[in-house]
């Protein structure tokens, strides 16, 4: 079996429990007819151009539904992500020349009069080309039982799947390129490795728009023939994550991003360990919180680094060291972005602190990757970014030890530079989220009044606890590996730091807010570890909007 329809089709008549969402269960014999019910009015839908839908939905059964029709329909699934708004939306959906839009009346207000292109047009409840899913009316031909076993062509593996968008935390997104046969093969790898079978239960919060969701939740639960559990209310919640876990008896779950940092901050239980989780998987976890996470919740986490487009990855061992990434294939490489060249191997003083990074640093770039990077949609220009002299660049900033473990540091624009000095965010960033009160740190560069950069910090603060200026002051005096240039000169305190639908933190809007934002900020006048921090207040943002209105680059309307 080489597609996502050929495993969804040997699920025919298959009465075990295929998919459950709060009290409700469909067996995956029901999942199969109601794709095919589904596929068939996309057949009947379907206009001439690139046979494209759009789907603009919560993770409720609905979503599953039609991830398996249009596998069987040979269309592509374009996940919109509901966390963009108005013409960032209309954006998307446009440039991928979606033909047909799936939703609800929840969501029928994001995209309520935006044109979303030739192929889609105005929506509305009037649009012949928008169906909405809890409209009685509209949903009653799905339920036809005429409709189950249309005819289909076959759908080769080369067939695109899936247009699935990068998250945009640091710019655009871009549409990246899935066949069908490069998802059940990433679904049969994950399934093989994490020793999914039929007898388990994957519960899939990550959003299904999104490639997380997809490569190590939906495709390997399918490719196994595993029971598909979706969240309450269908949207992740760390407060509702155990219950769920308990209620379908979980056994394996997927993330991206923060979902441990969130989970470990609800009140801890004493029978948090009693519960039927055994693996986690995903990437960009915090460090300190896969041993705590694993610990808490008795089970096992594996971390990881991959990406949408699957140009390369680093995979964790039993012996990497504390805040690496893993060892990579041995054509993965650190490059010097201007000259090509391989940077040098990083060096760290007796307190652990990289002594070189200047030197060290680069991007992280696949000899290889190309081959598996399927490309992007009508972007010819990211293309060329990503696929250059037949190397992967992965836009990732990382450095390699002597042992050959990577570490990541950063986005490619995550560079500061503070009085000469070139560093990445990443690793002050992790510095900060040794302080037990901050649940995630994000450091990025803001303006200096002459040149270069200055540090600013956006701390998400564990909820119930005071931030203590002199107290933080203390604790970063206390870090013996934070370098002098490395401290931040500001520090934005909030409660919800803005996030994408992934819970990955938007640097891009930290950056363009700065000092003024909604939360309250502290700044200290000396950058040395122990100095003071004072609040900012507004005539201190006057001031600061003042004197960098000259610096390069800086606009500040």
């Amino acid at each position: 079996m080489d597609t996502i329809a050929d495993h969804l089709l040997a699920r025919t008549g298959d009465p075990r429990p295929g998919l459950v969402a709060g009290a409700d269960t469909w067996t995956w014999a029901e999942v199969v007819d109601s794709s095919r019910a589904r596929a068939a009015w996309l057949a009947r839908h379907r206009a001439p151009g690139p046979f494209h839908l759009a789907v603009l939905l919560d993770n409720v059964p609905e979503f599953a539904f039609w991830l398996g029709a249009t596998a069987l329909a040979g269309a592509v699934t374009v996940g919109a992500n509901p966390t963009h708004r108005g013409p960032d939306l209309a954006r998307d959906l446009a440039h991928t020349r979606c033909q047909l839009l799936v939703t609800d009346r929840g969501h029928l207000p994001l995209v309520d009069g935006l044109d979303l292109g030739p192929a889609l047009g105005v929506v509305s409840t009037t649009n012949p080309r928008v169906l909405l899913v809890d409209d009685p009316d509209q949903h009653a031909p799905l339920d036809d039982p005429g409709l189950v076993d249309p005819p289909f062509d076959a759908v080769g593996e080369d067939a695109l799947g899936y247009l699935i968008f990068t998250s945009g935390t640091s710019g655009a997104p871009k549409a990246c390129r899935c066949t069908q046969g490069r998802l059940a093969r990433i679904g049969a790898a994950v399934a093989q490795i994490y020793a999914i079978t039929a007898d388990d239960v994957c519960y899939v919060a990550m959003p299904l728009f999104h490639s997380n969701a997809l490569m190590a939740g939906w495709s390997p639960t399918l490719v196994a023939g595993a029971t598909l559990a979706l969240p309450s209310g269908g949207r992740f919640s760390a407060s509702g994550f155990l219950s769920d876990v308990r209620r379908h008896g979980v056994t394996y779950f997927n993330y991206v991003g923060k979902p441990l940092s969130y989970i470990l901050a609800t009140p801890e239980g004493p029978d948090d360990a009693d519960n039927t989780l055994t693996r986690v998987f995903g990437n960009e976890g915090a460090e300190d919180d896969l041993a705590r996470f694993a610990a808490r919740f008795d089970c096992t986490v594996v971390d990881s680094y991959g990406s949408t487009e699957g140009g390369a990855t680093v995979q964790r061992t039993p012996d990497t060291p504390h805040g690496a990434l893993g060892r990579a294939p041995a054509d993965t490489l650190v490059v010097d972005p201007g000259t090509g060249e391989e940077c040098a191997l990083a060096h760290f003083d007796a307190d652990g602190r990289l002594t070189n990074p200047e030197q060290s640093i680069g991007e992280l770039v696949s000899k290889s990757g190309g081959a598996g990077f399927e490309g992007y949609w009508d972007n010819n220009d990211a293309e060329r970014a990503r696929l250059r002299n037949g190397w992967y660049w992965t836009g990732d900033l990382a450095y390699r030890d002597e042992s050959g473990f990577f570490y990541f540091a950063g986005r490619s624009d995550d560079w500061l530079r503070v009085d000469g000095e070139n560093f990445a965010a990443a690793p002050v960033a992790r510095i900060l989220e040794r302080h037990p009160d901050v649940v995630l740190a994000v450091v990025y560069a803001v303006p200096d009044p002459v040149s270069g950069d200055q540090v600013m910090a956006a701390l998400q603060w564990r909820p119930g606890s005071v931030f203590d200026p002199d107290a933080f002051a203390s604790f970063l005096t206390a870090q013996a590996d934070l370098g002098t240039k490395w401290v931040p000169r500001f520090v934005r305190v909030s409660e919800a730091l803005p996030t994408t639908a992934t819970s990955k933190v938007l640097t891009r809007t930290l950056r363009a807010e700065r000092w003024r934002c909604p939360d309250p900020v502290w700044w200290s006048p000396d950058r040395t570890p122990g100095a003071g921090y004072r609040r900012l207040d507004p005539a201190d943002v006057d001031a600061l909007e003042r004197t960098v209105a000259g610096h390069p680059g800086v606009s500040t309307s």
